[in-house]
This record gives structure tokens, sequence and C-alpha cells, in this order.
């Protein structure tokens, strides 16, 4: 009987062994024949931000196939409209079609040469992004056109998500502190015979005598407050005289865009809050050029530590040339320009995050240094 079941055994296993080769035959023959398929391997969804400084952006959509095959692969890609509305669907969005003057489909064809399994990229510029809406949501959906191969029904689309993102994602809290240059013998702040000066704060309270803005005490300073005048009223005080308006007031606790001009050759001073001139034109009896190449020079100081300005900063930027209206009521500008800008003599942006050092965008090396360790403040602007 044992001899028996030891034979039985001995059969059924060799009966096993026998399907096991032919399953195992079968399946290489299977993988020796499937059908080779073209796909892309780039992400099916790409996402440009629009970061206020990128007017063109480049991406690419590359073809792939399993295994090589004995002639050219050739895929031609297309723009297709009607894909809008499943993208929306499918991810939930409620996008538009990308206008056909904001991309160029530079290079639609892909081929994947025999013998390889790697095609070129498919390339699509995008271009002239500043003119989108910032507050919509675009989509370019790229598919297949045409292929002498049989292509993968999951992978024959890409979708370029195009929407607006924070320009200003950090920022600094100044309150009790304030910054001064780090080499102001190399400083380029000098033999200004305009200026322009610009920032976006985001002011606590007033309540002190006076506040500063940026500049020399005694020379060249724009400041908030003094005796007689409400404690929030910007003024420019000079060697030669103060200047001031009623209606250089500003509010508290609500970012504010601040911009003053100064001409030199006819002493003419402007102000301009959140993008509108305020008041007249106003005549200092300052005829000189700005010199704030010194160690005199400071950002929420004048005279003593105690008249700091009480909130954050951000876009702190001075101009070797007075800035327009339309200039200042640029779209995005209170939050972003370009760090080549004619006449941007510094640019602060207050956005390190980390440390006491504030870097020059321009390349002009005015660096500032903060008198203690910096408050950083994560918010989203333009809200």
């Amino acid at each position: 009987m044992i001899m028996k079941n030891r034979i039985n055994n001995l059969v059924l296993s060799f009966f096993v062994a026998f399907l096991a080769c032919g399953a195992l035959t079968s399946c290489g023959d299977d993988a020796e024949n499937y059908d080779n398929k073209a796909f892309t391997t780039s992400e099916k969804v790409g996402s440009i931000l629009l970061m206020g400084t990128n007017e063109t952006e480049s991406r690419t959509i590359q073809t792939s196939i399993a295994k090589p095959e004995g002639s050219d692969i050739v895929v031609t890609y297309k723009v297709d409209e009607s894909l809008v509305s499943q993208y929306n669907m499918t991810y939930v969005d409620n996008a538009i079609i990308l206008p056909g003057e904001y991309y160029e489909l530079t290079e639609a064809v892909s081929t994947i040469a025999a013998g390889t399994v790697k095609g070129n990229d498919v390339e699509i510029s995008f271009k002239n992004l500043s003119g989108l809406d910032r507050d919509l949501v675009y989509v370019l959906p790229i598919t297949v056109a045409n292929s002498n191969i049989e292509f993968l029904k999951s992978a024959r689309n890409t979708y370029f998500v195009i929407r607006g993102a924070a320009l200003i994602n950090t920022v600094a809290d100044i309150t009790e502190n304030y910054l001064s240059l780090q080499n102001p013998g190399t400083s380029s702040l000098k033999g200004m015979n305009e200026v322009s000066i610009e920032a976006l704060l985001y002011i606590n309270k007033f309540g002190k005598l006076i506040s500063t803005v940026m500049g020399i005490e005694g020379s060249f300073l724009f400041r908030v407050g003094d005796a007689g005048l409400p404690d929030n009223q910007l003024q420019l005080a000079t060697s030669s005289g103060n200047i001031t308006d009623a209606a250089w007031q500003l509010p508290t606790n609500v970012w504010v865009h601040l911009a003053a001009t100064y001409n030199s050759a006819d002493g003419a001073v402007n102000v301009y809050i959140n993008g509108v001139k305020k008041g007249d034109t106003k005549t200092t009896n300052y005829r000189n050029s700005v010199n704030w190449a010194t160690s005199s020079f400071y950002v929420g100081k004048s005279y003593d530590d105690n008249r700091y300005m009480e909130g954050t900063i951000s876009e702190c930027r001075v101009w070797n040339r007075v800035l327009t209206a339309d200039e200042i009521q640029g779209k995005d500008h209170f939050y972003v320009v370009a760090a080549d800008s004619p006449g941007l003599a510094a640019y602060w942006k207050f956005n390190e995050g980390s440390g006491q050092i504030i870097a020059d965008h321009t390349g002009n090396e005015n660096t500032i240094v903060a008198n203690k360790t910096i408050t950083w403040m994560s918010v989203s602007l333009p809200k």
C-alpha cells in the first residue's frame, strides 16, 4: 500500500511539472508575440504657474514603445480643444482652452528610429504669459493625431494647465528692527537726480511720533508722522525742509503699496497709495541729487531705534528715475517687477525666509542687513 502511494505521488509530481513547463512555454510565447504599442512617458498633467516674471515657458512630450521595431515609428500630435470638458470632468476643474496666441506647437512629430524605443521630444512653447488672466485656469490638451503603430489609449492625451500662483509667499516683520547697507562704500545708491521708492507694507499700528520707511535722517528721508501731523501721514524730510499732504495717510491692518517719486530738476514729489496718486504734486526746496550710499541709510530707522515701522514689509525698491503712474499701476507691479528693469537701482524682495541678510535682486550688490533676527511670515499675495 505504501509503495502504491509513493508511485501515485511520483506520477502526480511528474504531471504537475509537465503542466508547469507548458505554462512557462506558453507565457514565453506570449511575451514574444504581444502587440507592441506606443505611449507617452511624460506626466499626464503638466503645470505652469504664472509667477509674474515668466513671460515664456517650454514643455515637452516624449514618445516611447515597449520594444524596438524594424522600421521607424512616426507619431504626430495636435491640440484638441474637445478634450477640455474631459479634463474638467476627470480632474474636477473649471479650466478653459488656452487661446492660440499663447502657445506654439514648435515640433509636433516624434520619430522613433528603427531599432530604438524612444523618439525625439515634441516641443510646446508658451508665450506672452503676462497677458493671461491670473484668476482663470487654462488648459492646453495635446493628443495623438496620427501614428503608424497602435497607441496605448490610456496614454494618448497630455494636459498642460496654466494658472496663477501666489507672487509673494514670504514677508519680513521688521517691528523693532531696521536694516542698513552691508557695503555702503560700494553701493550704487548715489548721485540719483531722480528717485522713486516703493514698498509693500502691512502696518499693524502707528501710535508713535515718527515711524520710518527709508532714507537718511537730516538728508533725504521718507518717514511717517511728526509733531503736529497724524501718526500715519507720510512726510519727505530733507536737509532743505519737509513736505507732506493730508492725503498721504497710510492705512493699518491691510496690505498697502506705497510709491513716492522725486525729481531734482524741479523738486516735484508725488505719492501713490495702492497705485492712486494722492493729493497734488508737491514741490520740495531740496534740489540736490540723492546719496544713500552711506552707513546712515536705513530701512525702518531714522534718528534712533524707536522710530521703527511696526509691521511687515515686502517688495522694497529704489529706482534712479521717476516712475510714471502707468508703471506703478501696471499689472502685478505691486508684487513683482523684472530685476533688470531700466533704472531699478535696488530691489529687496524680503522673501529669504531665514537669516538677517536681504539680497539685492538687481545684481547691483546693495545688500542690506538687519540689526537683529528677522521674524519671517508666510503669506499668499495677491489674495
